[in-house]
C-alpha cells in the first residue's frame, strides 16, 4: 500500500515511492531553490525518480543495501554530470529509505530525514531516522520566517544550510558522492517477528515527530487499517489547524499478509 500527496498545489511532487517483490524504496527529493535550473536543468523530480528507479533495480539484483545505494548515486550522477553542475550546493539531492525482504530478514536503510518504522510482535516498533538534518535545519527555518521567498536574504540563508550538507558535523543525503552511504543507518529484523513495516518521507512522519498527534505504533496501525492515505489526510488537517507549511508527503506500507517477503 502506498500514498503520496504534493505539499503545494500546482507544484510537482518531488517524492518517489516504488516496490519490487524483494523490497520497497522511498526517495524524498529536495534542493530546488531560485536559480537551480541554471545548475541542473533536469530538476529535483527527475533526480528523485531516476534514483528511485535505480534503487529498485538494485533490490531486484539482490545487491546489499549500501552497495546498491552507492552504485545508484554514482549511476544517476553520471547521467547528468556532463550537462549539469552536479557538485553545486543547489543541485538536486534526496533523502532515501529502503526495505529489503530476503533470507528471513527485513533489512532497512535510511539516509537523510526519511523514516523507516518496523512493527514487531510483542515489542515497540523499531524506528530508524537520522535527526541530524532536522537539528541543523530547525534554527535556519526559524531565521527564514518573515523573510520573503526568492529574496537575496532568503537565498543566502538557504545556502548556509546547503553548506552543511555532506560534510563533517553536518547532515548526509544522496547527491553526487556515493561515499555518503557510509553515513546511512542500517539494520535488520527477523521476518517472523515483523508485523508491518513502513517508509515515510518527512512530510508524512510529521504526524508523529513534529505534530505529536500519535505514536509510531499508532501510525502503523492507522496506515495498516485505514490506509496510508488516511495518515496523510490527518497530516494535512493538522497543518491547516496549526498553520504549518505543508510538504510533499509519501508513505509506503507493507504488512506480513501483503508483502514482507511473500513475493
Amino acid at each position: 500500500m502506498m500514498a503520496t500527496d504534493a505539499g503545494h498545489p500546482g507544484r510537482t511532487n518531488e517524492d518517489f515511492a516504488g516496490a519490487v517483490p524483494s523490497g520497497v524504496v522511498l526517495v524524498d527529493g529536495a534542493g530546488g531553490i531560485a536559480g537551480a535550473e541554471k545548475v541542473c536543468h533536469h530538476g529535483v523530480t527527475w533526480y528523485a525518480s531516476r534514483l528511485g528507479g535505480a534503487l529498485l533495480g538494485a533490490l531486484s539484483q539482490h545487491r546489499a543495501l549500501r552497495d546498491g545505494l552507492a552504485e545508484s548515486i554514482e549511476r544517476i550522477t553520471d547521467e547528468h554530470r556532463v550537462t549539469c553542475d552536479v557538485t553545486n550546493s543547489i543541485s538536486p539531492y534526496a533523502a532515501v529509505a529502503m526495505l529489503r525482504f530476503s533470507d528471513g530478514l527485513v533489512e532497512h536503510l535510511v539516509l537523510g530525514d526519511a523514516v523507516a518504522v518496523i512493527g514487531r510482535t510483542g515489542a515497540d516498533p523499531l524506528v530508524t531516522r537520522d535527526p541530524r538534518e532536522a537539528m541543523i535545519a530547525s534554527p535556519v527555518e526559524a531565521r527564514l520566517k518573515g523573510v520573503p521567498e526568492g529574496t537575496d536574504e532568503y537565498r543566502r540563508i538557504l545556502l548556509e544550510l546547503r553548506a552543511r550538507r555532506n560534510s563533517p558535523g553536518g547532515f548526509w543525503v544522496a547527491k553526487d558522492n556515493p561515499r555518503v552511504v557510509d553515513e546511512a543507518i542500517t539494520g535488520s529484523c527477523p521476518t517472523d517477528e515483523v508485523t508491518v513495516a513502513a517508509l515515510l518521507s518527512n512530510g508524512a512522519s510529521r504526524l508523529v515527530d513534529t505534530l505529536g498527534l500519535t505514536s509510531w505504533a499508532g501510525l502503523l496501525q492507522l496506515a495498516e487499517t485505514a490506509g496510508p492515505g488516511e495518515v496523510i489526510g490527518r497530516v494535512r488537517e493538522a497543518e491547516v489547524r496549526g498553520d504549518v507549511a505543508p510538504d510533499d508527503a509519501t508513505i509506503i506500507c507493507c504488512s506480513r499478509t501483503r508483502q514482507l517477503g511473500d513475493g
